[in-house]
């Protein structure tokens, strides 16, 4: 029989889901971090409350207050009134689809990108795609210090610094390289010397021009 994926709330919590959970449950919906974690609301504050975390004063200031008994709103009885002030920018835009209704997070969230790194929203721009409206939070650190990224070149963790706790990414802890640079630190094999290196890369080589010559072989 097949074994059925275990759920969300199943999952043990790793070193890194922790330090997730700590460098973004004082000021991040529970929701939020659910969706961006792959677990339940429940399950959020269940390790919070484990780990002795929680919301930031700001945040629970920033929570709206229960309307009170006899409170009269102030469209009541107006037909498509809306608030003035700078709440157009952030009003859904027509033609946003329903799903996005429903997942939107406002200007100034903190979320895990696909590539594991703390990223912000900065726009609601609609003319772009939803991954673009982000930005990782260590491009705006080294640029805050060091200005605009040149072209061609990469902001990237200085070796066993990577971190995704908003206080703890630094200038000192970034590096700007070329994309070429960036590629080789990657690579899984630039942490060997360049002749060991290299004799993994001949290596590679050579049991391709096997594999062809026997495959020739068997084809004969």
């Amino acid at each position: 029989m097949k074994r059925l994926p275990s759920r969300p709330d199943h999952r043990p919590w790793s070193d890194f889901d922790d330090a997730t959970l700590v460098a973004m449950y004082p000021n991040t919906p529970n929701n939020t971090l659910a969706g961006l974690m792959g677990r339940t609301a429940p399950a959020i504050s269940g390790r919070a409350v484990k780990l002795g975390l929680k919301k930031s004063a700001e945040f629970m200031a920033a929570i709206p207050t229960r309307f009170q008994q006899g409170f009269v709103p102030k469209n009541k009885g107006l037909k498509g009134w809306q608030a003035g002030g700078r709440s157009a920018e952030t009003r859904f835009k027509p033609g946003r689809a329903a799903h996005e209704y429903a997942r939107y997070v406002p200007i100034g969230t903190l979320r895990i990108g696909a590539d594991g790194r703390l990223e912000r929203k900065y726009t609601d721009d609609q003319n772009l795609v939803p991954a673009q409206r982000w930005r990782g939070v260590h491009r705006e650190v080294w640029e805050a210090a060091h200005g605009p990224i040149p072209p061609g070149m990469v902001v990237r963790f200085r070796d066993g610094m990577a971190t995704v706790a908003l206080e703890e990414i630094t200038p000192d802890r970034l590096m700007c390289v070329t994309q070429q640079e960036n590629m080789r630190l990657n690579s899984s094999w630039s942490k060997y010397p360049v002749e060991v290196a290299r004799l993994i890369q001949l290596k590679g080589t050579i049991n391709r021009q096997v594999r062809r010559i026997l495959g020739k072989g068997a084809a004969a």
